[in-house]
């Protein structure tokens, strides 16, 4: 094994076999200046790590990226059947050292090279082809979150998600390179979630990994392998003109994704590329289909990344430690319609999973983590003319907002920002609505538009 080497192992006790692989770069940090293996388990493992060391020595990184268990299958004259999840571990095991490396890698600039997030689902890879129709496209896949209890297909971010796709990119004859960000995933997005459910809030964890771990970290990437730009399969679009760059909102106003990529800065939108933004989903299947790709009819992902295959409830038991502490359904007079399992596991507009009778539709009105209480009451309480927002951003003036929306895919509400407030960072501020709506759970983000340009973001407070 090479001193000062990137080193990650695949396999175990599920099987049995284990193959553990070591890459170090050159002195250029561009190359593998040398690898090496070691393995335990049955013969063709153990062949399969040899074989891998023997084609990725002295290979450029980007090269090295493009070997994939087929190739190993190969370079051994061709595994039966029953052996080929050898050289299934050892690419895994390569791959995870590829992606350690590439973090320290320093690739010389390529004009047309453009690093593109792959999840393998139908919108990356169509967003990849577009890319490698004009230029040299890597694509990058990140793990973040890895349990046991989880549903590893049903998760855009497992151990299984990477590996397929990876398939995907070498199928489309990309280099493929995994990154494991799981500590900073927890650290950054997940203990965030669960710190807010235990306070009685209910967060939005896809801002905080879009804006601050996920997306960062992979134009962070780009730098390093040469890469001016990031690609990502996002329905969103980029207004370029002005002093900085802004979002603007998908043509697919039913795929619109801007309001989860708010918490965006300007500085990294200048890094990054929408190649779906004009396109409409329907489309982005056809071009799938055209290229023969499997995943042009796989559904989308609808849930949290790391509640794929468990639920809520089960989630915040535990790794939250929350588990179910029954308490009262209040009305707002404080009368007890009935028992709830624990505050933390509603939300401000729930209507369904009270578990209580009552002569017309109850929705919940708000809780309380304190007495753990859960108060509700008709719909019309929960409509709102005012919404108060905390760690306000700004990227125009307070005046030009002239819209907001306060779920992902909720509709866009004509408002004004009640004071003026120039650019920048606030403490805090109050928004009118111009037409009466539902409010929402506190802990959740008030997107701010003008027209279709997003020029600003909060957290809902109580």
């Amino acid at each position: 094994m090479p001193d000062g080497g990137y080193t990650a192992a695949a396999g175990g006790a599920a099987c049995g076999d284990l193959v553990r692989l070591t890459v170090s770069l050159d002195r250029a940090g561009a190359a593998i200046g040398d690898a090496g293996f070691d393995a335990s388990g049955c013969g063709a493992a153990i062949a399969a790590g040899s074989a891998t060391v023997a084609l990725v020595r002295g290979r450029g990184l980007l090269d090295a990226a493009r070997v994939g268990w087929r190739e190993i299958d190969a370079e051994l004259g061709g595994l039966i059947p029953s052996k080929r999840h050898a050289a299934q571990l050892a690419a895994d095991a390569l791959h995870r050292a590829l992606g350690a490396a590439a973090r320290h890698a320093s690739l010389p600039a390529a004009a047309d090279r453009t690093l593109v997030a792959m999840s393998g689902g139908v919108d990356s890879a169509v967003a990849a082809m577009l890319v490698a129709e004009r230029g040299e496209a890597v694509a990058c896949t990140l793990e973040l979150w890895s349990d046991p209890e989880n549903d590893g297909e049903s998760s855009c971010c497992s151990a299984e998600a990477v590996r397929g796709a990876r398939e995907l990119a070498h199928r489309l004859g990309m280099a493929h390179l995994s990154i494991d960000l799981r500590e900073e995933f927890r650290a950054g997005v997940v203990d965030g979630w669960l710190e807010g459910h235990a306070a009685g809030l209910t967060p939005n964890p896809c801002i905080r990994c879009n804006g601050n771990v996920r997306l960062d970290a992979m134009i962070e990437l780009a730098s390093r392998l040469g890469a001016g730009a990031l690609a990502t399969g996002h329905y969103a679009r980029i207004e370029r003109e002005g002093p900085l760059p802004l979002l603007r909102t998908a043509a697919d106003t039913a795929k619109d994704q801007s309001y989860v990529l708010s918490g965006l800065s300007p500085e990294s939108l200048s890094r990054l590329r929408f190649p779906l933004g004009e396109l409409h989903k329907p489309q982005v299947r056809e071009l799938a289909s055209r290229a023969g790709l499997a995943v042009a009819g796989r559904r989308d992902s609808q849930d949290l990344c790391f509640l794929a295959g468990t639920g809520r409830q089960a989630f915040l038991e535990r790794h939250g430690r929350l588990p179910r502490r029954p308490g009262p359904i209040l009305t707002g007079d404080g009368r007890v319609l009935g028992e709830h399992a624990g505050a933390h596991l509603y939300t401000v507009g729930q209507r369904h999973g009270l578990g209580i009778a009552t002569g017309e539709p109850v929705y919940v009105l708000s809780t309380d983590a304190a007495s753990n209480t859960v108060t509700v009451g008709v719909r019309e309480e929960l409509r709102a003319e005012r919404i108060a927002v905390r760690d306000l951003v700004l990227h125009q003036a307070g005046g030009a907002v002239d819209g907001l929306r306060l779920r992902a895919h909720g509709r866009r509400l004509d408002c004004r920002i009640a004071e003026p407030l120039a650019a920048g960072r606030h403490a805090g501020a109050e928004v009118e609505l111009l037409a009466d709506a539902e409010r929402t759970a506190p802990g959740q983000l008030a997107c701010l538009y003008s027209g279709e340009l997003v020029v600003g973001h909060g957290t809902i407070v109580r």
